[in-house]
């Protein structure tokens, strides 16, 4: 929270900071530090030595009254944020909590709301240092010299939080915590929050095919081992407590314990259809879970260790049972999964999991006995008890004092402090792994997770001047909402790919295929797998996935094997979308498979921050529609041929193009202007030197 540094003068105390290349570095604002996520194109850059550029951001200010009522969670919350922010619009902001309500919030409570900075948009999101930022400092283990430095600073520097409004900020908002209820968001996007009992209308809303209609699909039997399990539309398939939004809350997380206990004590089971899981981001849950007596009734309800870390937040899910697969993929169901993570996008979780909900860890447990989201729980029963009779939510949900009461019991310094003592250490197999000589990497051609990529091929001192973008055909044409997920997905690898045929050509069964995630050390797997989640909706086609039409004759292929006969043929790409382009994780390779596919710029509506800045680091030119104008407003079919005005040499900041765009088939011209999106002169420097990493390569060797 307070660093310090000796200088000539003494030793001097200063803010600590802090980048990291996750979008959820964020996090550590809850302690008051100010601490954000890059690209990994921008962290390359700093590690070789470049300065990181901020540009001076907006503060908003959300004031806080009230407390939290009783059922309601941090989870709650931050879906309340989270849709509250995203729609007032705070991409590229600072936002600062203040107000009286915060002394109702605890520092894990304050952490589950910046951890979700990425998903409502803002850079950072900043809590001030009080009394219970001390406190946790104390509680996990930290020196009371450094306790004591973090007050006196605090109060000496204006950081503390007093009582009363707090600061004045360029915006604010007010919320009364007493109004959060408890909530879920999906099925498709974090913002979309769903309150318990409007979840049955929405799930029907969002997937019509779903209503009670005629030839709606009726749930089928399936059998898994010895027991028998029906699925249908709704049926939840997934129920994972994961993620750094929430398993670093204790009280979400001993709640979770908790009504999984008296859920078994009704005799309440989870059905063989739902795949349950435990991963939470550090050992010390499973510390106090394990202090609590908690961990023995979440096993017995199937939410047992599965790992430390991302998975099914970030798609690492692993397979259905292979009879709960086929009969959704044949039966065209729509299956949900319920998952306490950060981000819900399409085809994100599982490409069998239409729908994905984000929700408190206690309601991941509900969903799971209840085994369908086309339930109302504050009214509809999870299920039947061993007495007969009905069990509701209400009378299996643990009260306030209760969960208090196990935290105090089971988490004291103690325990982080031993957790903490060798978390660099690894297992056997970690000290195993040979460590090789020298200081260069020894690529290994026959590898199919790592090679070299080839972004530095051909490079030269000098870099060629920026040229021209003329007759520029279109790869994508997409709506609002494109996440850096659509974009570059981290998840499995279909067999019929362009990722999985290459794989398969280089001796690697599907069965080893891993995930994206784990090649993205490959360019030849990821530019395949860049455009290939298979809940794109290109517009250029009919059906969802890794399509698109090739121009100017039309037909219909992937769009890795579009852009390689365009690339053959010399033409470049663009990409044309609406609002908040690449949201989401940031995932530089999200702008890196772009760059390799043949893409030049991207047109939208608007940009979320870091892939913004992870396509200028690439390379690729953002260019934003004027205020009012879109794809729609303009008559844009993705038919035309584009050529864009003013990028020879490469164009100022900020500055104003034209764009002519033919229509191949009417021959009907449409021009519009578009704002630069190279935000300062530095980004425009690094646009034309072809990306930062050449920028920055050039000048170490310069020098």
């Amino acid at each position: 929270v307070v660093t310090t540094r000796a200088d000539e003068d003494g030793l001097v105390a200063f803010p600590d900071t802090l980048v990291g290349t996750d979008s959820h570095t964020t996090m550590i604002n809850a302690l008051g530090v100010l601490g954000y996520g890059v690209g990994g194109i921008e962290a390359e850059a700093v590690l070789l030595g470049q300065p990181l550029y901020q540009p001076m951001p907006r503060i908003v200010g959300v004031r806080l009254t009230g407390t939290l009522p009783q059922g309601s969670t941090a989870t709650d919350l931050v879906l309340v944020v989270t849709e509250m922010l995203r729609s007032f619009g705070v991409v590229g902001a600072f936002v600062e909590f203040a107000g009286d309500g915060l002394a109702g919030l605890s520092l894990a409570d304050r952490a589950t709301i910046a951890n979700m900075s990425p998903e409502f948009g803002a850079t950072a999101t900043i809590f001030p240092i009080d009394d219970e930022t001390l406190a946790y400092l104390r509680l996990t283990g930290r020196s009371a010299d450094l306790v004591t430095l973090v007050e006196r600073y605090a109060r000496a520097q204006g950081l503390w939080r007093e009582p009363g409004n707090g600061p004045e900020f360029d915006a604010t908002l007010t919320l009364d915590l007493s109004s959060v209820q408890p909530s879920v968001a999906g099925p498709r996007r974090p913002q979309d929050r769903v309150e318990l009992p409007d979840l049955p209308a929405n799930f029907h809303a969002a997937f019509p095919q779903t209503g009670a209609v005629d030839g709606a699909r009726q749930p089928a039997t399936v059998r898994i081992g010895d027991a028998a399990a029906t699925v249908g539309h709704g049926s939840v398939v997934i129920a994972a407590i994961t993620s750094c939004t929430n398993t670093s809350n204790p009280t979400v997380m001993v709640g979770a314990g908790l009504l999984a206990r008296n859920a078994v004590a009704r005799g309440l089971t989870v059905s063989p259809a739902v795949k349950t899981s435990l991963a939470p981001g550090s050992r010390a849950v499973t510390g106090y879970l394990d202090a609590a007596g908690l961990t023995e009734p979440l096993e017995q309800l199937g939410f047992a260790l599965a790992g430390y870390g991302c998975t099914t937040c970030i798609g690492n899910s692993g397979p259905l049972d292979a009879p709960i697969a086929e009969v959704i993929e044949h039966d065209e169901l729509v299956a949900a999964a319920v998952l306490s993570g950060n981000r819900n996008f399409e085809g994100r979780i599982h490409p069998l999991a239409r729908a994905s909900y984000l929700a408190s860890p206690p309601l991941v447990v509900a969903f799971a006995l209840a085994g369908r989201v086309d339930i109302d729980l504050s009214t509809q029963p999870l299920g039947i008890g061993d007495d007969g009779r009905p069990v509701f939510l209400a009378d299996i949900w643990p009260g306030p004092d209760e969960i208090r009461s196990v935290i105090n019991e089971s988490i004291d310094p103690a325990l982080f402090k031993a957790t903490y003592a060798t978390v660099f250490d690894g297992d056997d197999r970690w000290r195993a792994l040979p460590i090789p000589d020298g200081d260069r990497y020894a690529w290994d051609p026959a590898s199919t997770y790592i090679a070299r990529p080839p972004y530095f091929d051909g490079m030269t001192m000098d870099p060629p001047a920026v040229a021209e973008i003329v007759g520029a055909r279109v790869l994508a044409l997409l709506g609002d909402s494109v996440t850096t997920d659509h974009i570059s997905p981290a998840g499995s690898i279909a067999p019929a790919s362009p990722a999985g045929q290459w794989l398969q050509e280089h001796g690697v069964g599907p069965l080893e295929f891993n995930s994206y995630g784990s090649r993205r050390g490959h360019h030849e797997v990821m530019i395949r797998g860049t455009f290939a989640n298979i809940r794109l909706r290109n517009l250029l086609v009919e059906r969802e996935g890794p399509y698109t039409a090739h121009r100017p004759d039309g037909i219909e292929t992937t769009i890795y094997e579009a852009a390689q006969e365009y690339a053959a043929a010399g033409v470049p790409l663009i990409v044309l979308a609406g609002k908040e382009y690449g949201s989401g994780s940031s995932r530089d390779w999200a702008a890196k498979g772009t760059t390799l596919l043949g893409v030049r710029a991207v047109i939208a509506e608007s940009f979320e921050r870091i892939h913004r800045s992870n396509l200028v680091g690439m390379g690729v030119l953002p260019l934003q529609f004027e205020p009012g104008a879109s794809i729609g407003s303009l008559g844009l079919t993705g038919r035309e041929s584009f050529t864009i005005q003013g990028v020879a040499g490469g164009p100022e900041a900020r500055s104003t193009l034209s764009v002519v765009a033919r229509d191949d088939v009417t021959g009907d011209v449409t021009t519009f202007d578009v704002l630069c999106r190279l935000d300062g002169p530095i980004e425009v420097d690094y646009y034309r030197q072809g990306g930062i990493l050449p920028a920055v390569l050039r000048r170490i060797a310069a020098n």
